[in-house]
């Protein structure tokens, strides 16, 4: 068992207008690393100038984890079967909706890496669709939620 640790912080600015909605909700996230990142809600959910979208957003943050958890298993079963890989790109991409209970939910996310090997060590289709397999049914977050996960493989 792994403890993982997050420190969220917050705090309101005393010329705005709480009572009314009327307040910053850019907030920070600090890690156990150092790594302080600025958070804010989704433009998509609270509008501007209340969202600030240089941030990152909590929709944002849970793609992204389940794109980088699927490659860095991805990473690690290439490399014990041999598999050199340059490069991992992934433009991964969540679908916020309704979910059946008609609650707002990340029902989908879609990956859709686009990986560069080296020319000595590609991957047959075979290989690659079962690399993608095994990272995902040993990604920790994938096994965490029931959001549904396509992979887009090259």
């Amino acid at each position: 068992m792994s403890d993982y640790f997050a420190t969220i912080h917050w705090e309101r600015n005393p010329a705005e207008d709480f009572p009314s909605s009327n307040y910053s909700r850019a907030h920070t996230w600090s890690f156990d690393g150092g790594v302080t990142v600025p958070a804010s809600p989704s433009p998509h959910i609270v509008k501007a100038p209340w969202s600030e979208a240089a941030n990152v957003d909590p929709e944002e943050a849970f793609v992204a984890s389940l794109s980088s958890c699927h490659m860095l298993f991805f990473l690690a079963f290439a490399a014990k079967q041999g598999v050199v890989v340059n490069s991992y790109r992934d433009e991964a991409v969540g679908v916020l909706e309704a979910n059946a209970a008609g609650k707002m939910a990340m029902t989908t996310v879609t990956l859709r890496p686009r990986i560069e090997f080296d020319p000595a060590n590609t991957p047959t289709p075979e290989q690659l669709d079962e690399l993608h397999h095994r990272a995902h049914e040993h990604c920790f977050i994938a096994n965490s939620v029931h959001t549904t996960i396509n992979i887009e493989s090259q």
